[in-house]
C-alpha cells in the first residue's frame, strides 16, 4: 500500500483569482468543478493528472499572515531569457516582489496576489523535464526524519537525504520533485499550502489513514467536519490531506 501525491492545496479568500493567477503562470487551465479552482495542464478537467501535481485553490475567510509559508512552489526556467521573461509575466498578472531573507542568490523570490511566496529558478538541468513547476518544498528541522516519514507515506523515490534536504520524485521519473530543506524557523501558524494525497484504486484509504498514524502522523481538525478526506500532520507538524478515491 502507498500513496501517491495528486495536488498542491493553497488556502486563498479569492479561490478564483488566485486560480486564474496560477493558471496563467503555469501555462494551464483553471477549472471551477464546485467550490474550489484546480489547476491542471490539461484543457478538459483530469483527475488525478497522470503526470502533474496539480493546484486545488480552496476559499478561506482568513487572510494570510505575514508569517512565511513553510510550503511553496519553485517554478522551472529552461535559460537566463526564460527566467527573466517569466519574472517579468509574473509581476503584470500580479505577482510581487518578497524578501525573505534569500540575500543574493539566483533565483528571483516572489508572492502571488494573496502573499504565497514562491520562487524562480534559473536553469538548472536536474529540472529540464518536469514541466513548470520544478519542486514543491517543504522548510523542515530535520530533512533525515522527514526522509524517514515521507519515504514510508508515498511511492515516490528518495534520490538524496543529507543534514540538509531531502529529495524524492515519483518513481516514473515525470513531475516536480519534493524537496525537504532544513531551515531555522519553526512552524508557528497553520500552514496555508499543503500536500493532498490519494490511495490508489483498490487501496483502502483508511487502512492508509491508519498506517500514516503508525509512522507518527497525528489527527488534525481543521474545521472539515464530516469531509470525506482525512486531515493529518506529519511529525513535524505539516499538515496534509488523505483525499477519498473519486
Amino acid at each position: 500500500m502507498a500513496l501517491r501525491p495528486v495536488m498542491v492545496n493553497i488556502k486563498a479568500l479569492d479561490h478564483s483569482a488566485v486560480g486564474r493567477f496560477w493558471a496563467q503562470a503555469l501555462g494551464w487551465t483553471a477549472h471551477s468543478p464546485g467550490v474550489t479552482t484546480y489547476v491542471s495542464p490539461e484543457a478538459a478537467l483530469v483527475w488525478p493528472d497522470p503526470v502533474a501535481v496539480g493546484i486545488d485553490v480552496v476559499p478561506v475567510p482568513e487572510p494570510k499572515t505575514s508569517t512565511k509559508n513553510r510550503v511553496h512552489l519553485d517554478l522551472a526556467t529552461t535559460s537566463a531569457a526564460h527566467q527573466a521573461e517569466l519574472v517579468a509575466r509574473l509581476l503584470v498578472l500580479g505577482a510581487t516582489p518578497v524578501d525573505v531573507g534569500q540575500g543574493e542568490v539566483p533565483w528571483t523570490v516572489l508572492a502571488d496576489p494573496e502573499g504565497n511566496e514562491f520562487c524562480v529558478l534559473e536553469p538548472r538541468e536536474v529540472y529540464r523535464d518536469t514541466g513548470p513547476i520544478a519542486a514543491v518544498v517543504v522548510d523542515c528541522a530535520d530533512p533525515r526524519a522527514m526522509a524517514r516519514f515521507w519515504g514510508e507515506a508515498v511511492d515516490w523515490t528518495l534520490h538524496e537525504v543529507t543534514d540538509d534536504s531531502a529529495v524524492f520524485r515519483s518513481a516514473r521519473g515525470v513531475g516536480p520533485y519534493l524537496e525537504f530543506l532544513r531551515t531555522p524557523d519553526v512552524k508557528t501558524v497553520p500552514d496555508r499550502v499543503h500536500l493532498d494525497l490519494l490511495p490508489y484504486p483498490g487501496d483502502d484509504a483508511a487502512a492508509e489513514v491508519a498506517r500514516l498514524r503508525a509512522l507518527g502522523a497525528t489527527d488534525l481538525d481543521l474545521g472539515q467536519g464530516d469531509a470525506p478526506w482525512t486531515c493529518l500532520a506529519d511529525p513535524e507538524g505539516h499538515e496534509f490531506c488523505v483525499l477519498a478515491l473519486p
